[in-house]
């Protein structure tokens, strides 16, 4: 399994408005990647050095590398393979025309019509994608949000003090967890901090993040 490749850039061709191939040689190896129409200047120029981080799609009768000028579009687009319907053109085009911050704030906001920005995508499948991916960044939010706040909660959202009261510390870092899991899906500070000071004093770390995204989106 190729997770990332580091070399130089010997071709490049674009196979459409959302698609682009690079030839990238590392160590007398050429390796043919297929990477985001919109991202491609970002991948590296002729001749020069690039580092791209790899999906490596495997089917039965091919094996295909798909390249990322950063770990948070690769993420990104894995998570869209989790889609039904969504293949990895699919998740090209949509990661060509939508940032991994854009798209989420766009599913997550329920903006249906920024999916269909998307050459191929109607309002059908802009419906279904929101239904389907919206838990799911959810879920990725929670997960880095806990990664980068060492959260003391456990399962309940309830820290030491007890299940019917959190003590302060726990509440502050229940705070931060929220912070950064906003952060992550591309609210900028003045949002969040705005938000907090909306939320419930008492809650799961889950529910509170449920709220704070009803809010952003300004659904009641």
């Amino acid at each position: 399994m190729i997770g990332s490749l580091r070399g130089t850039v010997l071709d490049r061709l674009l196979r459409g408005d959302h698609q682009a191939e690079l030839l990238v040689e590392v160590a007398g190896v050429g390796y043919r990647v297929l990477v985001p129409g919109g991202s491609v200047s970002r991948c590296g120029q002729l001749g020069a050095p690039t580092f791209l981080h790899v999906h490596t799609h495997v089917r039965e009768d091919a094996m295909v590398l798909y390249g990322f000028p950063s770990r948070e579009e690769r993420d990104c687009f894995e998570l869209l393979l989790g889609a039904h319907g969504v293949g990895p053109a699919v998740a090209l085009a949509l990661l060509s025309v939508l940032s991994p911050a854009a798209l989420r704030r766009a599913v997550l906001n329920n903006d249906e019509d920024a999916l269909t920005l998307v050459p191929g995508i109607g309002k059908k499948t802009a419906a279904r994608l929101v239904m389907e991916l919206a838990p799911r960044f959810e879920a990725a939010a929670m997960a880095e949000g806990s990664a980068s706040a060492h959260p003391v909660f456990g399962p309940g959202g309830v820290g030491p003090a007890g299940p019917h009261e959190a003590s302060a510390a726990d509440r502050a870092a229940q705070r931060e967890e929220l912070r950064a899991a906003l952060g992550s899906l591309g609210y900028g500070n003045d949002e969040v901090r705005q938000v907090l000071a909306r939320l419930p004093v008492e809650g799961s770390t889950e529910e509170m993040l449920r709220y704070a995204l009803r809010e952003l989106a300004g659904n009641p």
